[in-house]
């Protein structure tokens, strides 16, 4: 005896259902890649941008003190955003003093870099000059610069650059050391700077 509520296996009506739960979860699939790849890559690719702007403001930086001869500084922190000024009247030049700013080869950059929209740091300590990420950036380890990261003084910020907790990433330093020759009685820190007068 047949009975006329039984579905015949061949039917069209598991394939149809079998379909549309195979595409969801392809459609899901890809989704989870997706939101992987954009905070993973997104992380990296940060890294990569900040590690490439501070060593690159650092030589820019290095090449003005080798031709212009930095004198001083204005502050302790200065935003780096001087650096696509093509001429200027006086010695001094954003934050910069200089002893030579007729020997000034700008624009040394098309655009002052950033990131997050904020400018980066020149910052003094009693260690020695640092190109940082800007206050306010919140970095790939999570950390935000001048919340998380104080940049005064007393921050030593060379091991800061090789703490995955602070300014370093997966071996990458999101700092960069700035080597300025003393030139005036008032020019600071002491060490571990080279001297000249």
């Amino acid at each position: 005896m047949r009975h006329d509520f039984q579905i015949p296996h061949n039917s069209g009506l598991i394939r149809g259902s079998l379909i549309p739960v195979l595409a969801v979860t392809l459609f899901c699939i890809f989704i989870i890649i997706a939101i992987f790849n954009t905070f993973v890559s997104s992380r990296e690719y940060e890294v990569d941008i900040i590690d490439r702007d501070v060593t690159r403001l650092a030589e820019v930086l290095k090449t003005i003190e080798k031709d212009c001869k930095i004198i001083r500084f204005e502050s302790q922190k200065n935003s780096i955003n001087f650096l696509n000024v093509k001429s200027f009247a006086g010695s001094q030049v954003g934050p910069l003093n200089l002893k030579h700013p007729e020997r000034w080869h700008g624009p040394y950059l098309d655009t002052n870099p950033s990131i997050q929209g904020k400018e980066y740091l020149l910052v003094r300590t009693k260690k020695g000059y640092f190109v940082t990420p800007g206050e306010g950036v919140k970095l790939p380890n999570g950390k935000v610069v001048g919340v998380d990261i104080k940049l005064d003084e007393k921050a030593d910020i060379e091991s800061m650059m090789k703490d995955e907790k602070q300014l370093g990433y997966k071996g990458k330093a999101l700092a960069a050391p700035l080597v300025i020759k003393k030139r005036d009685p008032y020019f600071l820190p002491a060490s571990p700077l080279e001297y000249s007068i």
